[in-house]
């Protein structure tokens, strides 16, 4: 028998038609939604990202609790992986390892038995010859997940179910912090103490009105593993609470220790969080290398189980505050830790908290846990008050239930007939024993019943109450207080506050480093460099495929770059930091907070006492001092209101005549000193367009008269400037022929 098989398509019935920027966006929107959602952000409720709620998870299905024996991390990892988290093996040990590192976690969830790295980032060893068991705060996360307290979902391959999010019994998403670099967005959560963290869930209890100041109160500042000090100032830190961004400055921890005979040296025993100790030794040895640090003349690591770095200072005469607040400029004994507080909600969607959300969203997590618990218990104890109503009758009934058991055939369906028993019931008097007839276990039944009644009704109000349900959530945090408590170093604070001292009576950070000639080179795409010397020809610098030159900066390793931004702000970094011309250099987004969309306008090194022209593309600007521009912060300094608009110029006032030229085509020239000089805002007008902006502009000194660049390269004078003289904010005339910009783009 010949069966006749049609052909396949010829496309095989794989090609999709639709336009390819459909097909992209698509792709790319459900990629970076699946990033987001199931990798990079934790959640708010349990603070745990897919892998860590997995991994715990999986090892509380294992038994491995505190009190039982460590298992080998590779059969931990092998069964989370498997059924699980079906990614690479590698990349769930590394997790599992940050779990277990005191370094790493303020709380580690995971108690490991092996090398599981150090703090100078050593590797740890391989899973096969590590173990591992969960900690008492990890059981804490995990309390009451058997009793319905949270939802479960289908696993990958459907053969199993894991909990969309833990109970978490403490608020462990800003006790262990976290961070993540998702598609567009990224997460940076510092840890805290977790007995201040409940303190202030307590306040929040009392008075759901507490402001994120009251809350500080409580929670003074993040709580780091590594201890050292925080010396940021209570203003900055209530901002970042309130806002959910912003950063931390953390300083090493030091000492003066007497050497004997007048000298002394700085011990420093607590290094900044997330800094390896080895980075930091070669960061200071790099330093005597390059003459940066002259007031330090050697370093040495005589740490063992605890840290102890010991820096000489180069001469007894030099005060230990000095030198101390040098290296902090120089290096990462002194570090800002980033702070952007990128949750995912309850719903899944991602959204930046400030304290008082973070701790709110716990908080109504916890409620909701106790309620399904209470609601999981009330369902065992009916089921439970069924079978002692059965049993109870049983005993009342004692003879005619044994006669019945004795010589009906069907046992089961008589007694249920002759006492109006369910089947649950009847089974249960059916399996009960003969050595429990006894009257001893009659008064038991009813005395476990008159029990789980009264529980019951205790039970039906706390269900009924809401004010009940968050006082129970309070017993429950102050119980997990009391227990976290036990452990006195883990409980105790160790990051302590301080005042850093003033800047002004201290040496700038530019005195320690030689002046040496650079050059700034920045490329299109924002990739910074610097290169020793001076660049004569931009034509042999070397860029990335797709990139090239976009600005080309003279200056000196003591020198502050300023940068200013087409959304008005200005940015600052340090000269000597710079990365390397040796290679393609940074990109400068890693070091700023600079938006893609935002564009550079100018880039310059700093002159103290010089001023500059700031305008916007609506026609207002200002004069500013070039003292006024610098930063301090990685988000920069908001100096012009572009009101909408983009910066168009940001030019040295070296002169006493400003040219304007507009969109329209019209120039107009107006003396310097009409210009207000401002430290910041919007401007005053500086040429009048019926439609359309600022194009360009040009600051001149009137003996030399205005030029210009034309499309060519030449550079022309323009000799009858006068003719186009008028008052700020004036209309101006046609612009002379072949005048399109001042400066070539």
């Amino acid at each position: 028998m010949t069966i006749n098989v049609p052909p396949p398509p010829e496309d095989g019935g794989r090609i999709v038609d639709e336009p390819l920027t459909q097909a992209l966006s698509r792709r790319y929107l459900a990629y970076a939604l699946s990033t987001i959602t199931n990798r990079a952000l934790p959640d708010l409720r349990d603070g745990m990202k897919p892998v860590h709620r997995r991994i715990l998870y999986g090892m509380r299905q294992m038994r491995l609790d505190p009190g039982t024996t460590a298992k080998k991390s590779a059969r931990v990892v092998g069964d989370v992986m498997g059924r699980f988290h079906p990614h690479g093996d590698q990349s769930i040990y590394d997790a599992l390892v940050r779990l277990a590192q005191d370094f790493a976690q303020r709380y580690p969830l995971v108690d490991g038995q092996g090398n599981f790295g150090n703090i100078d980032g050593d590797n740890p060893a391989a899973m096969r010859y590590t173990e591992c068991r969960l900690t008492l705060a990890a059981q804490l996360l995990l309390d009451g997940i058997d009793e319905d307290a949270v939802d479960f979902r289908a696993t990958y391959d459907g053969e199993g179910e894991e909990p969309v999010v833990l109970p978490a019994a403490f608020p462990n998403l800003l006790a262990n912090g976290s961070a993540g670099i998702a598609v567009g967005m990224a997460t940076s959560i510092p840890p805290h103490n977790v007995g201040e963290l409940i303190d202030a869930c307590l306040l929040l209890l009392q008075r759901p009105d507490a402001t994120n100041a009251d809350l500080m109160e409580r929670v003074p500042g993040p709580d780091f593993p590594t201890g050292g000090v925080i010396v940021e100032s209570r203003a900055s830190l209530l901002e970042t609470f309130e806002t959910g961004r912003g950063g931390v400055r953390h300083r090493a921890r030091w000492t003066r220790e007497d050497a004997g005979r007048g000298t002394w040296r700085i011990v420093v025993t607590e290094v900044p969080y997330q800094v390896q100790k080895s980075k930091l030794v070669e960061q200071l040895a790099s330093l005597l290398e390059q003459k940066k640090a002259p007031l330090l003349a050697d370093v040495r690591d005589e740490s063992a189980e605890d840290i102890r770095l010991v820096l000489e200072p180069r001469a007894r005469s030099v005060e230990p505050e000095v030198l101390m607040e040098s290296l902090f400029k120089l290096c990462d004994l002194e570090v800002r830790f980033p702070v952007n507080m990128n949750v995912l909600d309850r719903t899944n969607t991602p959204g930046v908290m400030g304290l008082k959300g973070c701790l709110q969203g716990f908080l109504d997590h916890r409620r909701e846990v106790v309620v399904r618990r209470a609601r999981h218990r009330l369902g065992k104890i009916e089921a439970r008050l069924h079978i002692l109503d059965g049993l109870v009758t049983a005993y009342l009934n004692l003879d005619e239930v044994i006669r019945i058991v004795r010589y009906e055939d069907e046992p089961k369906a008589a007694l249920i007939a002759a006492f109006a028993l369910s089947d649950i019931q009847a089974d249960a008097i059916l399996n009960t024993r003969l050595r429990q007839l006894a009257r001893l276990e009659e008064m038991e039944l009813r005395r476990e019943h008159a029990e789980l009644a009264e529980e019951r009704n205790g039970l039906n109000a706390l269900l009924a109450s809401e004010p009940k349900q968050w006082a129970l959530v309070g017993v429950g945090l102050r119980d997990v207080r009391e227990q976290l408590a036990k452990d006195a170093g883990l409980a105790r604070r160790r990051t302590t506050f301080a005042e850093a001292p003033a800047l002004d009576s201290l040496p700038a950070p530019e005195s320690f480093a030689p002046r040496e000639p650079i050059t700034v080179i920045l490329s299109e795409r924002g990739w910074i460099r610097a290169a020793k010397g001076r660049v004569e020809d931009a034509s042999e610098l070397k860029f990335k495929e797709g990139d090239s030159l976009g600005f080309l900066v003279p200056a000196e390793t003591t020198d502050r770059l300023l940068l200013f931004a087409s959304d008005g702000r200005c940015f600052t970094l340090d000269c000597a930091k710079l990365p390397s011309a040796r290679g393609q250099g940074e990109p400068l987004r890693l070091m700023l907070d600079l938006d893609d969309r935002v564009k550079l306008t100018a880039v310059f090194a700093h002159r103290p006492g010089a001023k500059r022209l700031v305008a916007s593309s609506g026609g207002y600007g200002f004069l500013v001092p070039e003292d006024e521009l610098v930063a301090n912060r990685r988000a920069g300094k908001s100096v012009l209101n572009v009101d909408g608009g983009q910066t168009r110029l940001c030019l040295p006032a070296d002169g006493d005549h400003v040219a304007v030229l507009g969109e329209n085509g019209k120039a107009l020239v107006f003396a310097l000193a009409e210009l207000p000089e401002m430290p910041r805002g919007k401007g005053v007008k500086l040429q009048s367009y019926r439609e359309g902006g600022l194009k360009d502009g040009l600051v001149f000194a009137a003996d030399a008269g205005p030029t210009w660049t034309d499309g060519s390269g030449r550079t022309r004078q323009w000799s009858d400037w006068r003719d186009w003289l008028g008052k700020r904010a004036g209309a101006g005339r046609l612009a002379p022929r072949g005048l399109k910009r001042f400066h070539p783009r």
